[in-house]
């Protein structure tokens, strides 16, 4: 199974990296654009996307997910937790909100709640 990470920040992307590496492929990416790329090219099983990027922000790159790959659950996380934040997110089609700082059970658990959910699907 392989998750695409995209967060602008660099410590975010090496810890979930290490967190879930060991039980998944991770494709660790810091922009929408480089995820698109990734996403033309790769089969990913799940997505975490941060809201808040320079340029465009998560919730494009939510956006365009879901209308090119709407069997991909997004995971959305945000250090931006605000009342705008949770409507926003409300809106789309995330499969769960991760606010940071999280802890490493906390993403392990969200990300495996969330592909049992879709195996459930499945």
């Amino acid at each position: 199974m392989k998750i695409l990470v995209v967060d602008d920040e660099r410590i975010v992307l090496e810890s979930c990296g290490r967190v879930l590496g060991d039980r998944f492929e991770v494709r660790l990416v810091k922009s929408t654009d480089e995820a698109l790329e990734a996403m033309s090219r790769e089969a990913f099983s799940l997505i975490l996307v941060d809201i808040k990027m320079p340029g465009k922000d998560g919730m494009t790159l939510m956006r365009h997910a879901k209308d090119n790959w709407p069997d991909i659950p997004v995971i959305i996380m945000s250090g931006y937790v605000t009342n705008e934040t949770m409507e926003e997110v409300a809106k789309t089609d995330a499969a769960t909100f991760l606010a940071k700082p999280f802890t490493p059970d906390e993403l392990v658990e969200a990300v495996d709640q969330v592909l049992m959910k879709e195996k459930g699907h499945g």
